[in-house]
């Protein structure tokens, strides 16, 4: 007004374009800021961590926001990684797995491994009913137990194929107010096969290192002597040595010899011939026996069972088992000091269970799961078959053989039927 008022009217023409420019450019920029602020924001909330604010670093008031952006944008990515990583290790195992999203009252299917899908030739669906549709014996089993954690077996048939054994065991899970239902699918026979080559696997490595211990010596020793025997003359060195290695060799073919014999009894074990026996009775036979044995060791044995029983089963091969395990019970007791061995027994639920303890040293947890596996031993005389065929014997009369571990003492409990 005051340079219109003086008559320079350009120059105020110029004043007010350059006020209305910088008025414009303020609002602009005003209006981009709330812009990039309210994207961002946007952005956040929609999970969308496509965008790339960068090159908006000149805003400096914005810089905590960009820098949660940023961190909620590698979380984002981290957790796709790891989502990646988990689908991936769960569509690798040969085992069943489909994971259910409860939504209001309906489940949806969260995630379906690829082992399930191609087993059950069922596409990967996402909606419980369309999955019922393609298996309805195993959805209803499951919608009966009203999605509650279970494990039994059931029979599904698989492409209109003869019907298969399956173990199912279901899990519920509850977490930030979802709820989800595992469910595990395992095929009898494929866990049977599973069990069947481990223990395969386990024999053959103990049956390769009982024969090589005796063929790599006898192989050594008979190239010797091949040498030997090439000679023109021999001395008498050479004479004292080919005696030594045809003895060696004579030694180490008779453990051989015992070694076949040992799983020869195992294979062909001879099925019981069963007759009424007195527990008691066949105890003190068995101790009788071992008596020797006992005494020269210094062991205390305590036979604590006071009462009569009769019990039908095979009594040779009955005793065969308790010598066994009290024999094992007597070399676990070599380096103790306090040596007693405790026998007793119970009746629960129409079975007969007879219990051996021992103050010995125990079963290491490394071995454990070895103990009953044929020609595995820890002592340098021993054939490795006394615990597999106790085992044997045992369960061929209906029974079975456990043991237990505890603090400074083992306790094998034999199972039979009365």
């Amino acid at each position: 007004m005051f340079l219109f008022s003086k008559g320079l009217l350009y120059t105020g023409f110029f004043v007010v374009f350059i006020s209305v420019l910088l008025l414009s450019e303020i609002y602009f920029f005003i209006k981009n800021a709330f812009l990039i602020y309210d994207r961002t924001i946007a952005s956040i909330l929609q999970n969308d961590f496509s965008a790339d604010f960068s090159k908006h670093k000149s805003y400096e008031n914005y810089s905590s926001l960009f820098q949660l952006y940023g961190r909620l944008k590698n979380k984002q990515h981290e957790e796709l990684s790891k989502d990646i990583i988990y689908r991936s290790i769960l569509n690798n195992i040969e085992t069943g797995i489909i994971i259910l999203q409860k939504e209001n009252d309906d489940w949806n299917i969260f995630l379906m491994n690829d082992y399930f899908s191609k087993h059950f030739t069922v596409p990967k669906v996402s909606k419980w009913h369309y999955l019922k549709n393609q298996l309805p014996s195993l959805c209803e089993i499951i919608e009966e137990q009203h999605f509650q954690e279970m494990k039994t077996s059931l029979q599904i048939r698989v492409n209109k194929q003869d019907t298969q054994t399956f173990i199912i065991q279901t899990s519920a899970t509850r977490t930030f107010n979802q709820e989800y239902y595992i469910i595990l699918l395992d095929s009898i026979q494929k866990v049977v096969e599973k069990k069947e080559k481990e223990a395969w696997i386990n024999l053959m490595k103990v049956i390769s290192h009982e024969l090589l211990n005796s063929l790599t010596p006898i192989r050594s020793l008979s190239q010797n002597l091949s040498e030997l025997v090439q000679q023109e003359t021999l001395s008498t060195e050479d004479l004292e040595d080919i005696k030594q290695s045809v003895a060696t060799m004579h030694n180490r073919s008779n453990h051989l010899q015992e070694f076949v014999e040992s799983y020869r009894k195992l294979a062909m074990l001879p099925s019981p011939r069963k007759e009424k026996t007195e527990l008691s009775e066949l105890i003190n036979d068995c101790l009788k026996i071992m008596q020797p044995l006992f005494k020269k060791e210094a062991i205390s044995v305590k036979n604590t069972i006071d009462f009569s029983r009769w019990i039908l089963v095979d009594k040779n091969q009955m005793e065969q088992v308790i010598i066994n395990l009290l024999t094992n019970s007597m070399y676990a007791l070599e380096a103790k000091e306090t040596k007693e061995i405790t026998l007793s027994a119970e009746v629960k639920d129409k079975r007969i269970y007879l219990i051996i303890t021992d103050t010995g040293t125990g079963i290491d947890t490394e071995i454990e799961d070895k103990i009953f596996l044929p020609f595995f031993t820890t002592r340098k005389d021993g054939a490795g078959i006394g615990l597999t065929l106790s085992k044997n014997i045992i369960e061929a009369h209906g029974g079975y053989l456990a043991f237990e571990n505890g603090e400074n003492q083992t306790k094998f409990t034999v199972c039979l039927l009365e």
